[in-house]
Parts: structure tokens; C-alpha cells; sequence
């Protein structure tokens, strides 16, 4: 037997959820341990360098209005954030031509463009009938529930441009296709983020902000405050439940506690070993929700040659995997950095090639959109987040049809001493960094309300060790 540990919260996960939760227990006076798989802090979060100290996010690295558990961290742990780049002209491509417009949308004379936004607007409104909290109480929520984002749009949407337009909102918000996701989740996604515009703006909306040496200084910081606190290299593979705690098993490792918060997706929370198994109900639902598929990428230029064009390095796209860009370069824009997605069914295709073709595929695109000079760029970077170990997916979980009404109470319930959290739980900004946070907040108070504060860790025997 190696290492064992006696806390009074084990909390298993080291992303921006269970860091919050556990820095919130600590406060309170609890004896807590964070145990991470990976060997460093972030979860879906990640810096990654491009020279001169300077990064680039290959994950989650955008802040906007309304977001204020985040904000507020921000400012409490001392980091600065700066607005992403959207001087200029953005571009849309309509009807197989790119044109370029300024301000929030495209004014095109379009019939179809029309029914797009008329069609956001009503899914706005739709939206508003569903608690975010309880999905599966909303009135009709078994009628929207029973089906997808994609029935929707050919029940009520006559112009294929209208259905493109709202399956690039779909993959940009849940890097999933329409086909893919329930109407009854669009929905509560939607009222946990306050409508479409706050989600999908980059001015006033969720893509606003950035952080100034990028959004993993967040874990970093909180990490640091914890200090030994924090166990890397560690993958949990058994939660073990007796009358009086609950053992945490590693390879290595024998963590007794008097609670445990999970803090992963609920896939990946279901691919722990649970004993006693976990209820049914929670079990289904860690089978239902899957992750989303993306592949961030970036292509590196010495210079950001299309501000010099008078464009934004904003794009929307209908046709090719690359629908969605933005300008990504550092605060002081060198060097120049273009940030392509690819989401749902082009990231699960395109995640198949080699890293060379699909480079290939991407800077195409960018050429397509601004012209030769992104032909060359000094550096391609990507992270196809499917394929990371311990995430296996991203932007976050979404549900299929017949979860939310079938299993959806089973999502923040405890299971005994066990705890649930994670951007998937929240209910304010469901599925983003705020949203994380407010979840390892929220089930770090349950915890408190039960054992109460400044307590020494002193746990029952939990039986034999492994």
C-alpha cells in the first residue's frame, strides 16, 4: 500500500469545479483533498506557449457580462483581462459568397436569414418556460423533451439557409449536431445563460473577455492557494462507501474521508468503480450524456496581416468544417494568431485523419477566408479534445432526448456521502467556467451544511485497504 490520507473531503477532479469546492471548504475550516488525474490544474482549461512567454488557449478562455462568479475570481486573484480583438469587418458566408459586415449582424436582404433569426428569437422565448434548476418540470417539457434540435428545425423552419444558421449556433455552443441534442436541453442551456445573444456575442456576450496570460492562471492560482492540498498524477478508480466514510482508491493511493465531491463530466464520472454501485437512475444518466467533439486549432502568423485588411479575423461560415474563427493573438497582437474550430460531426470526422491533412483542411479554410497570406503560417496548434484521456469531449455534456425528463433529478443529487459537481450541474451558466465554479461552490456548501466548519478530519474506519 503507498500513500493514505485522512481528510474530511476528498474532492476528485482538479478543474475550475473542484478547485472552487475545495477552496471554499477550506475556508470553511475542512481538512480537504484534491486529487487530479492529470499532471497539472485546469481541467478543460489549458495554456499552451508560443514564445516570448506569451500563450494561447486550447481550451476554455472566454468571459462576458452576467458571468460574475468568474469575474469576480478574476479580480479577487489579482489577474487583469483584455477585450478579444473584433475592430474591422467581420465576414459571413450567404448563398456560397463571403460578405462583410460591422457590427453584431449581417444586414443582408434575405428571406431566409429572416426566419433564421425569427426562429432564435421563438427558441429564446421557448426558452424562458424552462428552469434551469429542473428541466423536466417545465409544462411541456415532455413534448420537448421526446425531440431534437434537428425535428425542430424541419417542423418549423421551411429555408435549408435558416436550418444552416441554427445548426452553426448548435455546434458552436455545444460542439454537437442538431440531430444530436434535445430541444428540452437547448432550452435549459439557454435560460441557465440568460438567451441566444449573450451566449453566441462576442461584444455584451460570452465570448467579450479574455485573460491576460489565459484562462488556466485561474486553476493555477487557486492550486497555489491549496498548495499540498493538491494530489497530480492520481487517477481515482473506486469510491467506497461505508456506514461511517468513504475510501478513495488510486493505484496507489488510500484517501478516508467523510465526504467526496466528483468533480468530472458525467461520463466520465460513470467510468468510476462505485461501491456500492451507484442508484440506477444515476447510473443512466452518466451513460446518456455524452460529450461534445471539438478540435480547437490555431494557425501562428508573424504579424496579424488581416487587421491590416480592415477585418476582424471574425468568421461565419456555412459550407466546410471550419464555420466559426476568431483573432487570437496575445494582447498586443504579435504575434498573430487565427483560431479556427471544428465541432460535432467535422471534429469526429476529421479527428480520423492525420495531423497533417487535417492542418491541411483547416489552412485551406483560412486562406478561403482572408486570402494567401494565411497560406503560411510559422505555426499550426491544435488539441482535439475527444481524444484527451481525462476530458474526452468538450465544450461539456449535453443530453440527448428522454434524459432530462427520464434521469435529470439525478444529476446534482448526493449518492450517501458523495457529492456531484461540475459546469454539467450548474444552473447559472450551465456548462461554462462560471458555471464550474458555481457548481464546486454549490456542493462544497452542502458539504459544510452537513459537517459544519472547523472540524478536524476524524473518519470511522473505512475497513481494510486495497
Amino acid at each position: 500500500m503507498g500513500l493514505e490520507r485522512t481528510v474530511d473531503v476528498a474532492v476528485i477532479g482538479g478543474g475550475l469545479a473542484g478547485l472552487s469546492a475545495a477552496g471554499r471548504l477550506h475556508r470553511d475550516g475542512l481538512e480537504v483533498l484534491v486529487v487530479e488525474a492529470r499532471d497539472r490544474v485546469g481541467g478543460r482549461t489549458l495554456n499552451h506557449p508560443i514564445g516570448d512567454g506569451k500563450i494561447v488557449e486550447v481550451g476554455g478562455q472566454w468571459v462576458g457580462p452576467g458571468q460574475d462568479r468568474v469575474l469576480a475570481l478574476i479580480d479577487e486573484l489579482g489577474l487583469e483581462t483584455f477585450p478579444t480583438y473584433t475592430d474591422g469587418r467581420h465576414l459571413f458566408e450567404h448563398r456560397g459568397k463571403l460578405r462583410h459586415y460591422r457590427g453584431r449582424i449581417p444586414l443582408i436582404a434575405s428571406p431566409a436569414l429572416l426566419e433564421a433569426f425569427i426562429g432564435l428569437r421563438r427558441l429564446d422565448r421557448m426558452s424562458r418556460s424552462v428552469p434551469a434548476a429542473a428541466p423536466w418540470s417545465a409544462t411541456r417539457a415532455r413534448q420537448w423533451d421526446s425531440e431534437t434540435v434537428e425535428s425542430w428545425m424541419r417542423r418549423n423552419l421551411r429555408s435549408d439557409v435558416a436550418r444552416r444558421a441554427i445548426t452553426m449556433v448548435c455546434k458552436a455552443v455545444w460542439a454537437a449536431d442538431p440531430a444530436d441534442v434535445s430541444l428540452l436541453h437547448l432550452l435549459a442551456y439557454l435560460n441557465a445563460g440568460g438567451g441566444v445573444d449573450p451566449m453566441i456575442e462576442t461584444e455584451g456576450g460570452a465570448q467579450q473577455t479574455r485573460i491576460v496570460g489565459g484562462s488556466q492562471r485561474i486553476a493555477l492560482a487557486l492550486a497555489e492557494q491549496l498548495g499540498d492540498r493538491v494530489l497530480l498524477n492520481t487517477p481515482v478508480r473506486e469510491i467506497e462507501q461505508t456506514n461511517g466514510a468513504v475510501t478513495v482508491h488510486s493505484e496507489d493511493t488510500r484517501i478516508l474521508a467523510r465526504r467526496v465531491i466528483v468533480a468530472m463530466s458525467p461520463a466520465l464520472a460513470g467510468r468510476l468503480v462505485y461501491s456500492p454501485a451507484l442508484p440506477a437512475d444515476r447510473d443512466q444518466l452518466t451513460q446518456r450524456m455524452p460529450n461534445g467533439s471539438v478540435i480547437k486549432t490555431m494557425a501562428v502568423y508573424d504579424t496579424p496581416f488581416w487587421r491590416a485588411d480592415g477585418l476582424s479575423g471574425q468568421v461565419t461560415a456555412a459550407t466546410g468544417p471550419v464555420k466559426v474563427t476568431f483573432d487570437n493573438s496575445p494582447p498586443d497582437g504579435n504575434p498573430g494568431v487565427l483560431l479556427a474550430f471544428l465541432e460535432g460531426g467535422d471534429a469526429r470526422r476529421l479527428g480520423r485523419y492525420p495531423v497533417a491533412e487535417r492542418r491541411d483542411i483547416v489552412i485551406s479554410s483560412l486562406t478561403r477566408f482572408f486570402g494567401p497570406a494565411a497560406a503560411t503560417p510559422i505555426d499550426y496548434i491544435e488539441k482535439d479534445w475527444s481524444a484527451d484521456e481525462w476530458t474526452r469531449g468538450c465544450y461539456g455534456a449535453f443530453a440527448p432526448p428522454n434524459t432530462w425528463t427520464e434521469y435529470g433529478p439525478a444529476l446534482r443529487a448526493p449518492v450517501g456521502r458523495i457529492h456531484w459537481a461540475g459546469a454539467e450541474t450548474a444552473t447559472i451558466w450551465m456548462g461554462y467556467m462560471d458555471g464550474a465554479i458555481r457548481s464546486g461552490e454549490r456542493a462544497a456548501a452542502e458539504i459544510t451544511a452537513l459537517l459544519g466548519g472547523t472540524r478536524p478530519a476524524t473518519v470511522a474506519s473505512a475497513g481494510p485497504g486495497r
